[in-house]
């Protein structure tokens, strides 16, 4: 059932709270405005038991959006922000923000789950302090705000999706609407890590209601996240020893799965659903990649206290790629392009290993050209990590200079290799055009001997 939810600005106190330590487009430069609302409504519990009766709800959204609305591509991603740090992120937006600004998207993050807004440990072990709620750390801002518990999170997000959608180009349908001004012509859910868990889940129980009209689900693990109780948050934990689920294949809605080598193995285990691409699904596994990369944590690496440089992969040009295709694909045209999965070897074994090359980079996958034309040995997989953040953050070690030689004999011959994996990428579907100049800016001449 379609409830309605109304909003109103939140502008007082010390300013968003949404964790982020990758740099993004300047918003304001851009054209765009950065707004957060209080979201009120009824939720209902989507998953579970039936008999939960309904509750009362006050979450957060961030809005960015055009200001004009002549610039609006008629398209709203909503993301379910990530809780794992024990407040809310959004890891999504972080690798999407260059297309999304220059494509001239609408994004709101979603403030879900009962951890973003009332407060939590975390599950990655980087929280500092006792866990507080964003009303505790400000009330000013958030005094309103209230989360019955993760029994309701899907329906939460599910409102949502719902009150974003329809011709908001005249008077805003509810006082302060976040869209007012714009028509919507298309809502897309995309979700990261545990909010990838999340959608995996709502996919699988909630998306015939049809508040989306499409997903992008990036680094799942091979359960979903449970159903959740009422008046607290999920115990993430769970998801790694729980049931795995493949994605249903009888969705109206097309569903792109993006996979990282962690992903793959480790306890995340999503080498055990893996699925055959249909009409309505698409699975890309992405060579040389982790959980999470340089591109997230940036200038902050040093204090994640890891032993080896983290991950250097490529996956925010193959992200923002799939954006762009799934966007077409909700619109009626053409899917995304079929990828080769990564290449594993003990695939009936309780331990799987993937295959690599002489470098030592894993075979298959989508290919970009820091796995092509490598320098690097990209892993996703660490032995024995130190933490979980480590885990997840995979790791990056140069490849002998010596090695380099043999390859390539000089600078140009690495540069022109490098330059023909991009084009190839590009050409693949895999890469965005407009992204070229910063792939090719990502190539290492210097690592080569003269």
């Amino acid at each position: 059932m379609n409830k309605h939810i109304m909003f109103r600005p939140l502008a007082d106190g010390k300013g968003p709270s949404l964790l982020s330590a990758s740099p993004v487009p300047d918003l304001a430069a851009a054209g765009y405005t950065d707004t957060e609302y209080a979201a009120s409504g009824i939720a209902d519990r989507l998953v579970g038991d039936g008999d939960t009766p309904p509750a009362e709800f006050t979450t957060r959204l961030v809005v960015r959006r055009p200001a004009d609305a002549a610039a609006f591509n008629g398209c709203a991603v909503v993301e379910w922000l990530n809780v794992s740090s024990g407040s809310d992120a959004a890891p999504e937006y972080s690798y999407l923000a260059a297309e999304l600004v220059r494509a001239g998207y609408a994004w709101v993050g979603v403030s879900a789950q009962y951890v973003g807004v009332e407060g939590g440990t975390g599950s990655v072990g980087v929280a500092a302090g006792e866990p507080q709620s964003l009303s505790a750390k400000d009330p000013g801002r958030y005094g309103g705000l209230h989360h019955p518990g993760d029994a309701y999170c899907y329906d939460i997000f599910r409102s949502i999706g719902h009150a974003v959608r329809g011709d908001h180009s005249g008077e805003a349908p509810t006082p302060y609407h976040p869209l007012a001004g714009l028509s919507v012509g298309t809502v897309l859910a995309v979700g990261e890590s545990q909010s990838a868990m999340a959608l995996t889940t709502y996919v699988n129980a909630v998306a015939a209601a049809g508040d989306f009209d499409g997903f992008l689900i990036h680094s799942r693990a091979a359960a979903g996240l449970p159903a959740g109780d009422v008046g607290t948050g999920i115990d993430v934990g769970t998801v790694f020893s729980g049931e795995p689920t493949r994605i249903r294949t009888d969705l109206d809605a097309p569903v792109l799965v993006v996979q990282t080598e962690t992903d793959l193995l480790t306890n995340f285990r999503y080498h055990l659903v893996r699925q055959p691409d249909t009409d309505r699904l698409r699975v890309w596994e992405i060579a040389g990649t982790s959980h999470a990369d340089l591109h997230q944590i940036g200038d902050f690496e040093e204090f994640l206290g890891c032993p080896d440089p983290v991950n250097r992969g490529q996956q925010r040009f193959v992200l923002r790629a799939g954006l762009r295709h799934l966007r077409a694909w909700a619109d009626g045209g053409d899917p995304p392009p079929v990828a080769d999965p990564l290449r594993l070897r003990g695939v009936t074994t309780a331990e799987p290993e993937f295959e690599v090359d002489d470098i030592g980079n894993v075979l298959g996958g989508v290919r970009t050209p820091c796995v092509d034309a490598p320098t690097h040995v990209l892993s996703g997989v660490v032995p024995d990590p130190i933490s979980r953040i480590c885990l997840l953050f995979g790791s990056t070690h140069p490849v002998p200079a010596h090695l380099l030689a043999e390859r390539y004999g000089t600078r140009d011959e690495y540069e022109k290799h490098y330059r023909d994996a991009a084009d190839a990428a590009i050409n693949a579907g895999f890469v965005l055009v407009e992204d070229r100049d910063e792939l090719i800016a990502d190539a290492n001449p210097d690592m080569v001997p003269e």
